[in-house]
């Protein structure tokens, strides 16, 4: 079955100036649907931490310079810290991160639930959008 959050998700990267929104959080479709809007620090991959959720598939999109992302199967963590925080939906990992991808200004990149991700590697501070789309 086709989760109709993301594809509202797609359309929504698709026909919106992301670059225009205040930052902050933006309603879409509730708590179904929503868009962070921040600026971070970014960090070398040695300080990255890998994190999970449950309830949440992330679409990261960069919007002021690349961003580079760690990543690893949970299946294959092994070092968590702590349990799953319901309310945050978040659980990070200890694991170094040894794999990564990247991407550019604009581009997406989604994270489902089954994926371990550590964002944020790079220098300076990004400017980017992250979209949390309900699992169905």
């Amino acid at each position: 079955m086709e989760n109709p959050y993301y594809a509202m998700a797609v359309e929504y990267i698709r026909t919106h100036d992301l670059g225009a929104l205040e930052n902050g959080r933006h309603a879409i479709d509730g708590d179904n649907l929503f868009v962070n809007i921040v600026d971070s620090q970014m960090k070398p991959a040695s300080e990255a931490r890998l994190e999970v959720h449950d309830r949440y598939i992330d679409i990261q999109v960069p919007l002021s310079k690349r961003e580079t992302y760690g990543i690893k199967p949970r299946t294959c963590c092994e070092r968590p810290v702590g349990e799953m925080n319901p309310s945050d939906d978040i659980l990070f990992y200890e694991d170094p991160v040894e794999e990564t991808i990247s991407a550019e200004i604009g581009e997406i990149v989604t994270f489902a639930p089954d994926t371990a991700h550590a964002p944020l590697i790079g220098e300076g501070t990004i400017h980017k959008a992250i979209f949390k789309v309900k699992v169905v």
